[in-house]
């Protein structure tokens, strides 16, 4: 029996009785330097699992330096997807002297017929392979099926409700006798939704009697879901439209069948962090909203550490801030001026992919002819605020206590027209910036005006896209010239490698097209359905930018524990990855490079 580690995927979707089968069926194998290990064409025979040296994956239809598409040290393994498909369509060749297990062909497809999580694992792409890397993370009382997969049909109550003419006495009694919060109100507009709250308010407080129906005080406006969305995304939009119910609905516009309530959400995910959200809306003051805004890294670590998908929970948090920003808007500034006046905030805040709060990226738009005296000292204190409340100010200085950064929605278009005209670096920069703004307080449809300009201004202008495009090739992604990571002691940087070209490159397709999202994820759907990009190279984008976030998280999370040992939370050390984690990152860092050289020949930037 072989003594080998089968302690990481795909070894770790055997149960023990599996893992012994593998120790008892395997040999070792030595193959010398350059020797051709699996040739193209060659029927597959054996698994191949490196136990020490270097193994290179050969596409030898490809010339010279393109021919290399890989490469595996100890812990990878290579030729199960040989077995399955019949034979290689790659060859693989020993870089230095290398000892392999080698698991016959009969073994492994017996393997695959008793486990299928285990064939699972070698037909499956970037996408599938990084939630089993979740998944393998997950860890504490929730499971990632019971949080993250759990749906609105499992936690909905069954819809409360009365015609439009009920009256308000009715409405109380019915509520009474059926110990609910809020009931539904039924007209030709549609459902309306009255709660317990409304009914006190429209008696003591608005003059109506109890005779008043219920279509005079019901609210129309409302959020909906369907029953098989997930209620993570549920928290999400309750946090982001300040509602503590939606309604359930099969399809748009079809009766309700559910209503989800916020208590209902917390309660089924049942652990205190998740009521941080609850504590922001509930703040009452300053001082209170400083007590649950220092909450929000207890609320990143639970959520990463049960495996939530990332897109979640950048969501959540990206919801989150902007209602602590929000809030500590309505407290310092006067309500006179929100109407006319629009806090903004940019970069990956603005993009909603920022989890761990990060620098001050903000600004302030007012409208035309407003008066508003002591706006600086405002703003002033806003900044000053927001320090307080985690957020820090911004080595570019770009806040709104830096007059360069309020205007109004004239002088912001101005702004504009220059940045296009002047197009250098600083010039490009600023209008990446404020592609990606987003409306956390005031009056958004300001920013709508002056991101409407900005299009305009842009939008058509090749040689600007050309010069806006070029900016996303300005660093080399971190592989070797044959295809295989680069292994600094230092660690490779996954903010400058990875992340920057994927949300420039997506920033500015976006740009060029008029998509007035602004986080990376939804621009690659608006891009796919525009038809820019192939929903296999969006998917693909898309996986790879979680892939890289969540790893440069993991590091960040570290530096807050104390355990980052100085390090730069943009590096990772590909020494210290599991065999998973460095198949994934060198599986994303290609995806990287071949959206870059698409981004080249559309924009022409191989000519500049």
């Amino acid at each position: 029996m072989v003594d080998v580690d089968l302690s990481q995927p795909p070894f770790s979707f055997l149960n023990e009785e599996g893992r012994e089968r593998v120790r008892h069926g395997i040999d070792l194998a030595y193959f010398d330097r350059d020797e051709i290990i699996l040739e193209t064409g060659q029927p597959g025979e054996y698994v191949f699992l490196i136990h020490k040296g270097e193994v290179a994956e050969l596409d030898t239809t490809q010339p010279g330096a393109r021919e290399r598409i890989g490469h595996y040290t100890a812990g990878d393994l290579f030729g199960a997807i040989s077995i399955l498909n019949g034979k290689s369509r790659y060859r693989f060749r020993a870089e230095q002297e290398c000892l392999c297990y080698l698991m016959p062909k009969a073994l492994f497809l017996q393997l695959c017929d008793d486990y299928p999580p285990f064939a699972e694992f070698f037909r499956q792409t970037l996408a599938h392979k990084a939630r089993l890397l979740t998944e393998q993370r997950a860890e504490g009382g929730v499971t990632m099926a019971g949080f993250m997969l759990a749906r609105v049909s499992e936690c909905m109550r069954p819809p409360l409700c009365m015609g439009a003419q009920t009256t308000i006495a009715e409405a109380v009694a019915r509520l009474h006798e059926s110990h609910a919060d809020s009931l539904l109100v039924e007209s030709e507009q549609g459902a309306g939704m009255v709660t317990k709250t409304d009914l006190l308010n429209a008696l003591v407080l608005e003059g109506h009697d109890r005779e008043s129906p219920l279509r005079e005080i019901a609210h129309f406006a409302l959020v909906t879901v369907r029953p098989e969305q997930y209620l993570f995304e549920v928290l999400v939009m309750m946090t982001r439209h300040k509602v503590e119910r939606v309604v359930v609905q099969e399809a748009e516009g079809a009766p309700p069948t559910g209503v989800v309530e916020l208590t209902d959400v917390l309660s089924y995910f049942s652990s205190r962090s998740y009521v941080v959200s609850l504590q922001v809306e509930q703040a009452d003051s300053l001082d209170a909203l400083f007590r649950a805004s220092r909450r929000t890294p207890e609320l990143v670590k639970a959520l990463m550490a049960q495996g939530v998908k990332l897109r979640f929970a950048m969501g959540l948090l990206a919801a989150l801030n902007g209602r602590i920003m929000s809030k500590a808007w309505g407290f310092l500034i006067d309500e006179r001026y929100h109407r006319d006046s629009c806090l903004m905030v940019m970069g990956s805040e603005g993009r909603g992919e920022q989890i761990l709060k990060t620098d001050q990226d903000n600004g302030l738009i007012l409208a035309d002819g407003l008066e508003w005296p002591g706006v600086s000292e405002q703003m002033q204190r806003l900044t000053e605020t927001l320090i307080e409340l985690g957020y820090p100010p911004c080595p570019g200085h770009i806040m709104v206590n830096n007059p360069e950064w309020v205007g109004t929605v004239s002088q912001w278009r101005e702004r504009i027209a220059r940045w296009a005209q002047r197009r250098d670096g600083d010039s490009l920069m600023k209008l990446a910036i404020m592609l990606d703004s987003h409306a956390v307080a005031g009056n958004p449809a300001l920013l709508e005006r002056v991101r409407e300009a900005l299009f305009e201004q842009c939008s058509r202008d090749e040689l600007l896209l050309s010069y806006f495009a070029r900016t996303a090739l300005r660093f080399s992604t971190p592989l070797t010239l044959f295809g295989s990571l680069k292994k600094p002691q230092h660690g490779i940087d996954i903010k400058k490698g990875g992340i920057f070209p994927i949300v420039h490159g997506v920033r500015t397709m976006a740009l060029e097209r008029k998509i007035k999202p602004t986080s990376t994820l939804e621009r690659l759907e608006a891009l796919t359905a525009d038809g820019r990009l192939e929903e296999r190279v969006a998917e693909n984008l898309a996986e790879a930018l979680s892939l890289f976030t969540e790893l440069r998280l993991k590091q960040q999370l570290e530096r807050l524990d104390g355990d980052g040992n100085g390090k730069s939370p943009d590096r990772v050390v590909v020494q210290q990855l599991s065999s998973l984690e460095r198949d994934l990152l060198r599986e994303a860092l290609h995806i990287v490079k071949d959206f870059k050289q698409s981004l080249s020949q559309r924009y022409h930037l191989e000519y500049s």
